[in-house]
């Protein structure tokens, strides 16, 4: 049924989770894995005067995405290969990870997105957001959203 899944990851515990699922459907189905993963991009100071003296520069910033990245999609491969599942990783930096995960699906011909959910409700659910629910909504491929 599925050829094709893209698993996303922020490195959270519910990431984590949707991970193992995403590696246990794609044995079972035979399908190619894609883990990826959406790092914040660089953001200058508005005021020169309020930047703190440990602030990043822009290539400190991409390296430490780079390191987070590594990280976080190594654990994808570390299941994968554990499983025997064919697997390829990347990530990109951008200020909307919703729409790089349905660009991404896009781009690499996926036929599932996996993703976790905070499971956030209410006041923080409106607040913080739900990269999730901007999935489910946007999406023309299908999303398998574990909590």
């Amino acid at each position: 049924m599925f050829k094709k899944i893209l698993v996303a990851t922020d490195g959270s515990a519910p990431s984590r989770r949707a991970i193992k699922r995403a590696v246990q459907l794609a044995k079972e189905q035979r399908a190619r894995l894609t883990g990826f993963y959406v790092g914040p991009p660089w953001q200058p100071a508005a005021y020169a005067e309020f930047v703190p003296p440990a602030s990043l520069s822009p290539k400190q910033h991409e390296a430490s995405v780079k390191k987070a990245a590594t990280r976080y999609l190594g654990v994808v491969k570390k299941a994968a290969a554990a499983a025997r599942v064919p697997c390829k990783t990347f990530y990109v930096m951008a200020e909307f990870p919703y729409t790089e995960i349905i660009k991404a699906a896009k781009r690499n011909r996926c036929d599932l997105i996996v993703m976790g959910s905070h499971g956030r409700r209410g006041i923080s659910r409106l607040l913080l957001g739900s990269q999730a629910s901007k999935v489910l909504a946007h999406s023309t491929v299908p999303v398998l959203v574990i909590r």
